[in-house]
């Protein structure tokens, strides 16, 4: 007879459920399960039963409940095509994606309101990370400071020079 391969376990949990359910078939008493798998006999007989009920398949992990995701899988596949367009492509200033602007992307493009921090959520979920632009001084010199690089930091590097006298302590 032909066994279905079982996939591993998720987690320690559902381990610890399917090792139950095992031990149950080689003829172990509830008892003797849960004292060998540290978990109270209630916890074992309520296994048992969903077990019986519904095979090894019951006894997985199952996903937590929530709310539906207000982007389908197709848009939230589609969502890093739209962004390495590039934000410019899109009428803003400059090549960096910021939450805002991303959720702002997203209503133009989908019709979904997303707040700005759970659009982070989505992008790490995608592999992206979002990113704030650099906020540089209007009246910034960068002659000046390459000046300053270049003579005067080396002058504050300089190690001073040793003297030739005896030290007095």
């Amino acid at each position: 007879m032909p066994t279905k391969k079982q996939r591993p376990p998720r987690d320690w949990r559902e381990g610890r459920r399917l090792r139950a359910l095992e031990l149950h078939e080689q003829g172990w008493a509830g008892k003797a399960i849960a004292a060998a798998l540290g978990v109270s006999q209630s916890a074992v007989s309520q296994w048992l039963k969903r077990g019986r009920e519904g095979g090894p398949e019951a006894l997985r992990a199952q996903p937590p409940p929530g709310r539906v995701p207000r982007l389908t899988a197709e848009q939230r596949a589609e969502l890093p095509h739209l962004l390495a367009r590039g934000a410019e492509a899109f009428g803003f200033l400059g090549e960096v994606w910021t939450s805002k602007r991303i959720a702002r992307v997203i209503a133009e493009e989908f019709g979904v309101h997303y707040h700005p921090d759970h659009v982070g959520r989505l992008l790490r979920t995608a592999g992206w990370s979002p990113q704030k632009p650099i906020r540089r001084a209007t009246q910034r010199d960068e002659a000046a400071i390459e000046r300053w690089a270049t003579e005067q930091w080396p002058a504050l590097q300089a190690k001073p020079r040793p003297r030739a006298g005896p030290s007095s302590g």
